[in-house]
C-alpha cells in the first residue's frame, strides 16, 4: 500500500507486546510488513513462522535480504489467496489506521486467522488532543507525518475502537496500551499513545 508506514528495522515497543500473546511455534500472518522485522523478531523470539504481505519494491526486497517470506500484494484488495484460518495469527501493526476499508481487513484477518492483533496510534491520547485544540493536526512519534503527507486517513482512539469491535461482534481478548514503552493503567484513551488489542470472533 503505497505511502504506508514501514517497519524499519528496529524493535518498537508493540513488537514486545505482540510477542507476549503469540503461543510458541505459531503461524503468523504480518499485514503490510515493511522489512520483515516483525516476522523476523516473532522468529527468534517465539519461534514463530509465517510470512508478511507487502505492496512496497524496496520493503519487500529488504524482506527477502532478511530471510523473511514474503507475498507482494495490496492489502485494500483484500486477502483471498489465503485459506479460512491458514494462520493462527494475522498481525496488522500500526497500518489500521491507513487502509481505507478498516471494517472488510478487520473481518479478513479473522477468516485467515483464529486470532487477530492490531496496534495502531490512540488519537484520544491527551497530546494529539491539545494539539487539535490548538488548532493543528498532531505530529509525534505515533504520528509521524504532516498532514499534507500522512498515510494515515482513519484514525481513531481506543473507545471507537472498542464499539466499532462490540458492534461487529469481535470478540477483544486482551489490550495492551503504552505511552514511550510504558504501560498505561489509568485513563488509557486519556494518556495512551499506542493501542495493541488481541481479538477472536468468539468461536473456538
Amino acid at each position: 500500500m503505497p505511502g504506508m508506514r514501514s517497519k524499519r528495522g528496529i524493535q518498537r515497543s508493540d513488537f514486545a507486546a505482540i510477542a507476549g500473546w503469540v503461543r510458541e511455534g505459531s503461524r503468523v500472518l504480518d499485514l503490510g510488513c515493511g522489512d520483515g522485522s516483525l516476522i523476523a523478531y516473532l522468529r527468534e523470539s517465539r519461534g514463530a513462522s509465517g510470512c508478511g504481505v507487502e505492496i512496497d519494491d524496496e520493503r519487500v526486497l529488504a524482506c527477502v535480504k532478511n530471510g523473511v517470506n514474503v507475498i507482494q500484494g495490496d492489502l485494500e484488495r483484500g486477502l483471498a489467496e489465503f485459506r479460512d484460518r491458514s494462520f493462527d495469527y494475522v498481525v496488522l501493526s500500526q497500518t489500521l489506521q491507513a487502509v481505507r476499508n478498516s471494517e472488510r481487513i478487520i473481518r479478513e484477518m479473522l477468516r485467515v486467522g483464529r486470532e487477530g492483533i492490531v496496534t495502531f496510534p490512540n488519537f484520544g491520547y491527551w497530546r494529539n488532543r491539545l494539539e487539535v485544540a490548538r488548532g493543528r493536526m498532531p505530529v509525534s512519534d505515533n504520528l509521524p507525518f504532516e498532514w499534507f503527507e500522512t498515510p494515515n486517513i482513519h484514525l481513531c482512539t481506543i473507545e471507537d475502537f472498542e464499539r466499532f469491535c462490540a458492534e461487529r461482534g469481535v470478540v477483544i481478548l486482551e489490550r495492551k496500551v503504552l505511552t514511550h514503552d510504558r504501560p498505561v493503567a489509568w485513563w488509557p484513551n486519556l494518556l495512551g499513545a499506542l493501542a495493541v488489542y488481541h481479538f477472536g470472533n468468539g468461536a473456538e
